[in-house]
């Protein structure tokens, strides 16, 4: 009766959502829980390619990667309070950790809520650090790598050129990272990410089948050197790529609002309270014109007296037609139909001794939303320069302890692009380097008022260092200089949105660690008994010796799906402390022992879920029987951890 109250401990399975939209589709093609694919065909019909020879990319290692893909993680987020900015506060969250674990432990918590990615892997370019040896191997290698497990650290590597499977091992290491990211994303999500020559060809291919090819949005050319790199062989290289797509079809436009000085220049007429320009309904391109485009060829009949715009001739009207001043005959940008329903917007003016059509483009529409503009897809921005990214990081951290991050501008316009100031849309960097992404929101939110949020996540490689001996050390430093300038500059210590809610200045910092319970070693039928025993006394209390009640609480928020930074309210049950989840929504009890008046307080306050640590019930099963009865007559989902 009580089997099936366990929370599990691991990660959600990747893949979970798919299997579930599969089954929901074509629930006759699975058989005890399993697909049957000769099923599966047979309903799919002709859309089944059977054909051995087939487009898409392949790589020695990639059945390799989907194993380490399906791998569930047995980790968890570790809270460290005193690596953190304003803790008990911050929505925002810099982890460190080696990402693929990370983002298996976020599948629950996070799984469709990032607004925006942005990513600046590992280039390829045969002589950076990419991960530890094995990163196949999971959490167990990185525990040893990170110092965390008394054994000797995994050993570094790069990915030489001269490696037979050089390219091979970095789509492996890419593709499991990407296919969780994406999930992490939602329906209007968009990732971003600046890649180079080396890669930029098999990142595409990967983006096309993890995300779909229709969903490809953009690849925009940065300049990121104007002088070109001098030890480039044959050309000096001078740029890099930003690559583009959404989580699914992308229907809003990657575009940001007009600045006022904008507006100013580009509007210069006024329709009552409203800026607008002039733009001429003729079609300005010659390869369109009457020969190609014969409904869009008719006259128009201008009222010379007031400049009015009709389908229809009238006795004073004056015939206009889109021709060009050569006699070359063109045609309209809008047909008949739109003439008619847009009439309004049509005006007729006197220009270079002829008259001429134009229609109204206004800055803003009727309930004051501004114009857009769209970026071209290269950026030549001086903003942009690697030497900018450099000169801002030395200012926050001297010593060029970092090289070559990314300039904080380029960061804020992509933020910009596809994130709302007026929402806590989630940025997520899961290759955080030196923290760039974080003070770009920081600052982006400083000077539009927005509440955006971020998480970010950074290995921690070793530096040459002694300040700072890893590269999480700096992502963590320089963005508490970053919230200590702003806090200086306002003298308060908070900035203040527009509706005097100050600004998220902090973050929670977190590691990636072990569980704080004993998770069973799966043992082969041969196993030594003795092992086996050593198993179940581990499991008699399966709470690690010294977890602490903060940190098992983190774990159970991130196993049960909540977010990290759900409110969350100590309370009293009957002595025993307890945790409201959610205004009381889930209520954690990590008592390390119970009694049935505790269980009826909890009940009285009728959560949706409970959660009891296993141990509060260790030796006393009737306790453990009777409230997993009084749960279910109260509808209250009940689990043991």
């Amino acid at each position: 009766m009580t089997s099936n109250v366990r929370l599990p401990l691991t990660s959600a399975l990747p893949t979970a959502d798919r299997l579930a939209a599969l089954k929901e589709l074509y629930p006759e093609a699975f058989a005890d829980g399993k697909i049957d694919f000769a099923k599966l065909k047979q309903l799919l019909g002709e859309a089944v390619e059977t054909d051995r020879e087939r487009y898409g990319l392949n790589w020695a290692g990639k059945a390799e990667a989907m194993h380490v893909l399906q791998s569930l993680s047995v980790g968890t987020l570790k809270p460290a309070r005193q690596d953190s900015v304003n803790f008990d506060t911050t929505k925002n969250l810099i982890i460190e950790g080696d990402n693929l674990e990370v983002l298996k432990l976020l599948q629950k918590s996070y799984f469709g809520k990032v607004k925006m990615i942005y990513i600046d892997p590992p280039y390829n370019t045969g002589n950076e650090f990419i991960y530890p040896d094995n990163y196949r191997e999971g959490l167990e290698d990185y525990l040893r790598y990170s110092g965390q497990k008394a054994v000797d650290g995994a050993a570094t590597t790069s990915n030489k050129e001269t490696d037979g499977r050089y390219h091979s091992k970095w789509l492996s290491m890419m593709y499991p990272r990407l296919f969780l990211a994406r999930n992490l994303l939602r329906e209007d999500g968009v990732i971003f990410i600046s890649i180079d020559d080396h890669e930029v060809h098999n990142l595409r291919m990967m983006m096309n089948e993890i995300f779909g090819e229709e969903n490809f949005i953009s690849q925009i050319v940065i300049l990121t050197n104007p002088k070109g790199r001098v030890l480039g062989q044959h050309f000096a290289q001078c740029h890099d790529y930003i690559i583009v797509y959404g989580k699914s079809p992308f229907t809003s436009e990657l575009s940001v609002a007009k600045t006022d000085s904008e507006m100013l220049a580009q509007y210069p007429e006024i329709d009552g309270t409203r800026r607008f320009r002039l733009l001429e309904l003729r079609n300005t391109h010659r390869q369109f014109g009457r020969h190609n485009r014969a409904t869009l060829y008719f006259p128009l009949y201008i009222n010379p007296a007031n400049g009015n715009v009709k389908l229809c001739e009238s006795s004073d009207s004056i015939e206009a037609y889109p021709n060009w001043d050569d006699g070359f005959e063109g045609c309209w940008t809008w047909g008949q139909r739109k003439v008619a329903a847009e009439n309004d917007l049509l005006v007729g003016k006197m220009t270079a001794g002829r008259w001429k059509v134009f229609r109204k483009a206004y800055a803003t529409d009727e309930v004051g939303e501004a114009a857009k503009k769209k970026f071209p897809t290269v950026w030549t921005d001086k903003e942009f320069h690697t030497e900018k990214g450099q000169a801002a990081f030395n200012a926050l951290v001297p010593g060029r302890i970092f090289q070559s991050p990314k300039p904080p501008g380029l960061i804020k316009r992509l933020v910009q692009l596809a994130a709302s100031e007026e929402d806590e849309d989630i940025i997520l960097d899961f290759f955080a380097g030196s923290g760039t992404t974080a003070q770009a929101v920081l600052e982006l939110n400083k000077e539009d008022g927005g509440n955006r949020k971020f998480i970010l996540v950074q290995l921690p490689e070793p530096t040459q260092s002694k300040q700072f001996p890893t590269i999480a050390h700096i992502t963590r430093e320089r963005v508490k200089r970053v919230i200590a300038n702003m806090n200086e500059t306002t003298g308060t210590g908070s900035l203040l949105l527009d509706e005097g809610a100050p600004q998220d200045l902090g973050f929670k910092a977190l590691t990636l660690a072990a569980s704080n319970f004993h998770i069973w070693q799966g043992t082969n039928m041969g196993a030594d008994a003795g092992a086996i025993a050593a198993q179940l006394e581990l499991f008699a209390d399966n709470l690690q010796p010294d977890a602490a009640d903060e940190d098992i609480l983190f774990e159970i928020l991130l196993k049960a799906g909540y977010d990290l930074n759900v409110q969350r309210e100590v309370i009293n049950v009957h002595g025993h402390p307890a945790h409201s989840i959610a205004d009381g929504q889930c209520i954690i009890c990590l008592a390390r022992e119970i009694d049935r008046e505790a269980v009826d307080a909890i009940i009285a306050r009728q959560p949706e879920v409970a959660s009891f640590l296993d141990a509060a019930f260790h030796g006393n099963d009737a306790l453990l029987t009777n409230t997993l009865l009084q749960m279910q007559g109260a509808s209250i989902h009940f689990h043991t951890i």
